[in-house]
């Protein structure tokens, strides 16, 4: 009788071990089907880098070398250049065997590209797509890249299932949770668009989970006999130096999990009392981690004099203006849960924002309900096992937080994946582990469907529809007809504007309709300009036809098609103004436009109203400066001068908080090139008004008055303002604290001016 429960426990071990099993095969199966789906419906080269990835692998695969980054010289990879090659050089044995030479050809790039920006209207794609070249049956260099899709879908999929044994080897009494933490990690729509791509980031995670596995097993070990124990850990050290050592070779998040290798020897020599095993141990590691990529860093150390090689990444990638600190970084969380969670493209294909919402909804839930849930699991987790995780997790976010992000524009969550496990298992964690077991199930199991359901939805609903060319257009009746033909390329049919009047910061749209008809020798760009008074540019659009979709190239004639174009009005733009539109098309290498059958280079049409915003001061705007001061307001006087002429403009400041520094203001009136027409440095007022004594709240008014150089050349010019102050004889910017999350600046460009040839 007594053997009953034992019997019944181990019956239900083994039906809870058979679900288990189930659930893993399920998740890699649906995980797999996704991600084949994203690499055949995501167009070549529109996953992110993958236009830069690519190119890198045809380098190695072409000349079986690696090539040296220099900083100002443009090429294909761009700073992908600067990354570990293992992921590059395996993928290059891959598909070294295909004819490549056409990638010119269809990586035909998108120059006008709004890249990391949601836009209301498109030209979102970095390459044109002729779908002639991308057709089934693949060839030449999109059968190379189809290939190195699937091969990445499948490390992908090493990389969920690998989630899962860590999460069993932190809580090996919940299964639940291990399930829950793969199926996290597998259906999150940003890693299944990532592992569908060609993307180092595919072989990094797989790597450095592989090695965090490999970190816990060894953390496992228990000496029964001493040449049992040496054999198991000498050879246990060896693979985790091999993998920590492919890793390193990949991609450069791996010194996080170098340090918690030496934190598990240094932990096991402690506990064993044995200064043998801590050297044993330490040589069986870092030998293998130095011979497989000790020689990338050396390199990096000749070539560029930084061991990891960010310098010239970074120089080659471009940096910010101003440097993010956490204030920035926090300000700009939003788009790093889209980054983390979805948004296609090139960071500008988003998902709709209640998804982000709800997203970020189950993720504070899950911060919150984390600390009760490591409590009440404490009994059944392996503390040690459960820390590891956690600095893993710190080892890749702190580094990017304090760091990367810090110096780069590249604040995306999805650069964080690298511990994806960890956060995978957190979530898991915080979302079931303090509720009971039968509670736990459902609620995973109801996120897990929720992501699965958006990573099914994202290819058919956000990502294809994006990338679809225009609607070819048989019958239309064209609301304001033209009829303006562009160099025998294209044909101005009409147009319709939706609005006659729009506001600083407010949006007006226009839809062209355009008749191809002829192809033409290259590529010619679509420019719609806003010109007000002395056409100067209140706003402009500027894409290829078929907001970047389509190329003058390879129009097929007769094909017509609108596009809708939506022009930003600059928040500082000047009020009143009378504009009108102006369309042409033009060649971006020379510059040159296209004729108009009537020997013109452009056509204009429309009237539209700039109006004022009401508020306290002309021209209300809100231009935060460090959280100290506001540029509340401007007035110019003339906008149209000539040289040795005078430009009045009145800047109206609010003080946000007591100030005990004199900062000083820089108007400078520049143009494209740099050049100054004119400048003023000073204390506000004439300096009779230091921002020391300024009271919050309180207005002040500050007039300058500009002469114009007698030689300033004749152009369009920027005025733009500047706060800073000297400090030992250094100029230090008061930088802008954009409330859109958007980068910070050092200076702010308010409008324009024209600057007429002098004696005219």
């Amino acid at each position: 009788m007594r053997k009953q429960p034992v019997s019944a426990f181990r019956s239900l071990s083994f039906w809870r071990s058979d679900i288990h099993r189930w659930g893993v095969a399920l998740i890699l199966i649906f995980f797999t089907v996704l991600g084949v789906l994203y690499s055949i419906v995501v167009p070549p080269f529109e996953a992110s880098d993958e236009l830069w990835h690519y190119p890198m692998v045809k380098y190695i695969a072409d000349h079986w070398s690696l090539p040296v980054q220099v900083p100002g010289v443009e090429t294909p990879w761009r700073q992908e250049g600067s990354q570990p090659p293992l992921y590059y050089f395996l993928m290059a044995i891959a598909t070294s065997w295909i004819d490549t030479s056409d990638m010119e050809t269809v990586r035909h790039l998108n120059p006008h590209v709004d890249n990391g920006v949601a836009t209301p209207d498109g030209n979102i794609n970095l390459v044109v797509h002729h779908p002639a070249y991308e057709a089934f049956p693949w060839r030449g260099t999109i059968l190379a890249l189809h290939i190195i899709r699937f091969l990445s879908v499948l490390m992908g999929a090493g990389s969920v299932y690998l989630t899962c044994r860590i999460a069993r080897a932190v809580f090996p009494l919940h299964p639940e949770l291990a399930l829950g933490a793969a199926a996290i990690h597998a259906f999150t729509p940003m890693f299944i668009f990532i592992s569908g791509s060609v993307n180092n980031d595919n072989l990094a995670i797989l790597l450095c989970n592989l090695t965090l596995l490999m970190i816990l097993k060894l953390a496992d070990y228990d000496v029964r006999s001493a040449g049992e124990a040496a054999k198991i850990r000498l050879s246990s050290y060896i693979l985790t130096g091999v993998t920590l050592g492919l890793a390193a070779l990949t991609k450069l998040g791996w010194p996080a999990l170098a340090v918690l290798t030496a934190l598990v020897i240094t932990v096991r020599a402690l506990r064993h009392r044995s200064w043998k095993e801590f050297l044993v141990g330490g040589v069986a590691t870092a030998l293998p981690l130095v011979c497989i990529a000790g020689w990338w860093y050396w390199r990096n150390f000749r070539l560029y004099g930084d061991w990891l090689g960010l310098n010239v990444f970074k120089l080659i990638l471009g940096t910010r203006e101003v440097p993010a600190d956490l204030a920035q970084l926090w300000r700009e969380r939003y788009s790093f849960a889209a980054g983390y969670w979805g948004n296609f493209g090139g960071l500008n294909v988003p998902m709709p924002t209640p998804v982000y919402r709800v997203l970020n909804f189950v993720t504070s839930v899950a911060a919150v309900g984390l600390l009760p849930a490591l409590i009440k699991l404490r009994t059944s987790a392996r503390r040690f096992h459960c820390a590891i995780c956690l600095l893993w997790g710190l080892g890749v976010f702190l580094p990017w937080a304090l760091s990367w992000a810090r110096d780069t524009w590249s604040s995306q969550g999805r650069l964080v994946f690298s511990a994806i496990s960890t956060w995978s298992l957190l979530l898991a964690v915080g979302l079931g582990g303090w509720l009971d077991r039968r509670l736990r199930h459902g609620v995973l199991l109801t996120f897990a469907v929720f992501l699965l359901a958006l990573a099914l939805v994202a290819p058919f609903a956000w990502i294809r529809p994006a990338y679809s060319l225009p609607e070819h257009l048989t019958d239309v009746t064209v609301p304001y007809p033209l009829e303006v033909e562009f160099g025998e390329v294209l044909r101005l049919r009409g147009y319709d504007l939706e609005a006659a009047a729009v506001q600083p910061g407010g949006q007006i749209a226009v839809t062209l309709y355009w008749e191809a008809i002829a192809p033409a020798g290259r590529d010619y760009t679509v420019f719609i300009h806003l010109l007000g008074e002395g056409d100067l540019l209140v706003a402009q659009r500027d894409t290829f036809p078929g907001l970047g979709r389509l190329s003058t190239t390879w129009l097929e004639p007769g094909y017509t098609w609108s596009d809708r174009y939506v022009l930003q009005i600059p928040r500082t733009a000047y009020t009143p103004d009378v504009a009108q539109l102006e369309v042409g098309l033009y060649d971006r290498n020379s510059g040159i436009r296209l004729p108009t059958d009537s020997g013109a280079d452009n056509v204009r049409f429309g009237r539209v109203e700039v109006l004022p915003i009401p508020g306290d001061f002309p021209h209300p705007i809100s231009i935060n400066f460090g959280d100290r001061m506001v540029l509340a307001g401007y007035e110019l006087g003339q906008r149209v001068v000539r040289p040795a002429e005078t430009i009045e403009l009145v800047l109206y400041w609010k003080a946000l908080r007591p100030m005990d520094t004199d900062y000083s203001v820089s108007v400078q009136v520049i143009d494209s090139a740099w050049r100054k027409a004119a400048q003023r440095d000073g204390w506000p007022v004439d300096g009779t008004a230091p921002t020391s004594t300024w009271k919050p709240g309180r207005p002040v008014t500050d007039v300058y008055t500009l002469p114009v150089a007698a030689d300033a050349l004749p152009g369009v010019y920027e005025v733009r303002v500047i706060v800073y102050q000297l400090r030992d004889g250094r100029i230090v910017h008061l930088p802008t604290v954009p409330e859109d999350g958007r980068m910070q600046a050092t200076s702010v460009p308010l409008t324009t001016v024209r600057v007429l040839p002098a004696g005219r």
